[in-house]
């Protein structure tokens, strides 16, 4: 894996990561441990598999809910600022799903993400995804 060469290009990582449905290379671009907040509950998860326990748990939502195909397109940054060893990004952001048959487009969602330089270059410490609305293509 090719290190991220700042924060913004480390949440790009991650997000195509995501959507190639890839939990390890996620976990890959993320510092041990990690945190997420996400409106699927149980909201938190916390610790050194916190990507993939969080993928996981993505996985048997959509199969219970029969959602499949996420996808996440992320705008240029609302916010992006480095102070020595930490960083702070916000982007816009859209999600793309199909949930029973149907596309679902949930724009106007945001993401916040805290990362920490390491030896290894940029890494994800913690994020949070906000809902935008959802609508049924």
């Amino acid at each position: 894996m090719v290190s991220p060469p700042d924060p913004v290009a480390a949440v790009q990582q991650y997000i195509a990561a995501f959507n190639k449905g890839d939990a390890a290379a996620m976990a890959a671009v993320c510092t041990d441990p990690m945190s997420i907040l996400d409106g699927m509950a149980p909201h938190v998860w916390h610790g050194p598999t916190a990507t993939q326990d969080w993928y996981r748990a993505v996985l048997i939502e959509g199969q219970h809910l029969g959602a499949e195909g996420y996808h996440v397109t992320i705008g240029h940054p609302l916010h992006a600022s480095a102070s020595g060893d930490a960083a702070y990004v916000v982007v816009g952001a859209t999600m793309t799903f199909e949930l029973k048959g149907k596309r679902v487009t949930q724009s106007g969602a945001s993401l916040t993400v805290a990362l920490r330089r390491l030896s290894a270059g940029w890494r994800v410490a913690s994020w949070a995804w906000t809902k935008g609305s959802a609508s049924v293509d």
